[in-house]
């Protein structure tokens, strides 16, 4: 999984991203950081060769990665799709994800998929010797409606 994440970051950000960021992101260093979050991680493909993973976190979508080979399969689509139910199932009724600006495959994923750019925001990256910020396009979608009851 640490090597589908590595591979499919770098073919999305390396060349978007501050080179000092890219830098950070070495294979060892998302293999901590998958350690980290294992049970938060949903995976699609066969055991041992992995098509995608999700990683869910604090009410929103934190990651979400698919190989080159799987894009435009219907991967990606299931994966947001179970992200976005198993939120819904925690009580969240508006969730979000972060987007690298000038990622414009992945911002028109999330919009063709119900979500909308609400605005830019700097979030706060761990890396090695601390943390790394960033400016990114913040996204939300709308997963349940809460209604009045009359009574």
């Amino acid at each position: 999984m640490a090597h589908l994440w590595y591979r499919s970051w770098r073919d999305a950000h390396a060349a978007i991203l501050p080179e000092a960021l890219v830098r950070y992101r070495t294979l060892e260093s998302f293999r901590r950081r998958l350690q980290s979050v294992l049970p938060s991680v949903r995976v699609a493909g066969p055991p041992g060769r992995p098509l995608g993973l999700c990683i869910t976190k604090e009410g929103g979508v934190d990651h979400l990665f698919v190989s080159a080979s799987a894009r435009g399969t219907g991967v990606a689509t299931a994966l947001l799709s179970d992200a976005e139910a198993s939120l819904e199932n925690l009580g969240v009724k508006v969730a979000w994800l972060a987007c690298a600006i000038g990622n414009e495959r992945a911002a028109g994923f999330y919009e063709k998929n119900g979500w909308q750019r609400t605005g830019n925001v700097v979030i706060h990256l761990p890396v090695s010797d601390g943390v790394f910020p960033l400016e990114v396009w913040r996204y939300e979608k709308l997963l349940s409606e809460t209604w009045p009851v009359e009574g």
